[in-house]
């Protein structure tokens, strides 16, 4: 068991050297199973909005691609991946949070969790709303993704966004993954592969609407606009 640690300014937030470190480490853990949590109280706060404020479009597409990796290395890790979330996951921070095996979140009533991209103006890349089709049941997608809340951990577990609440989820995170570590390898990571196959491999259509359609709604204005709402509602 290999414990992978987000940490970094701004409670843990998405930026460069942050999700560089993650493909590092998850390369590192070479298949062996792997706890994802994050730093301090907190498991990950979203995007850097400082570092993406100051990209121009060329750097917001890198950025976005980089972030894009990062999520097919969690879907793609040859063991399971548990997420223990210690505290907020919101936005990218969710995201990373979904694109774990199983989740298992805090108790804390100050916990925050869910996708807000759409209450900031912000589309959500095809592979981000690809992985909230396969892990959210059709009756809470539309409102998770439209409503875009943000939740307390027991209303983010009754809309599946996870599995556990737990008082103490490191503990509870480890006994989750451990167990699926007891599996047979070969048949979890089939069955593993082909549930997360819509996801990592998005279609030529899906991959070109993220240049076409989404890129064009992450333009410097709009994110300016994005980061004076996320100001606002802090």
């Amino acid at each position: 068991m290999v414990d992978v640690v987000l940490q970094g300014p701004g409670k843990n937030a998405l930026g460069t050297p942050v999700m560089e470190q993650l493909l590092s480490d998850l390369k590192a853990a070479k298949g062996e199973p792997v706890l994802l949590t994050g730093a301090g109280d907190t498991f990950c706060a979203g995007l850097n909005l400082k570092e993406i404020g100051g990209l121009d479009a060329g750097g917001m597409e890198s950025f976005l691609e980089l972030f894009d990796r990062v999520v097919v290395a969690l879907l793609s890790h040859d063991a399971p991946v548990v997420a223990c979330v210690n505290g907020h996951a919101i936005a990218g921070g969710c995201v990373l949070m979904l694109a774990c095996d199983l989740r298992v979140a805090t108790a804390s009533p100050a916990a925050r969790l869910g996708l807000n991209e759409a209450a900031l103006g912000l589309a959500l890349p095809p592979r981000v709303l690809k992985l909230a089709e396969a892990r959210l049941a059709p009756s809470h997608l539309s409102r998770v993704v439209l409503e875009a809340g943000i939740y307390a951990p027991h209303e983010a577990l009754r809309l599946g966004l996870v599995h556990e609440v737990a008082e103490t989820p490191e503990p509870a995170a480890r006994a989750l993954l451990e167990k699926l570590a007891g599996h047979p390898r070969a048949a979890y990571l089939d069955s593993k592969r082909q549930l997360n196959r819509p996801v990592v491999e998005l279609s030529a259509e899906e991959m070109s609407a993220f240049k076409t359609r989404v890129l064009p709604q992450w333009a410097p204005a709009v994110i300016r606009e994005a980061i004076a709402r996320a100001l606002a509602k802090r």
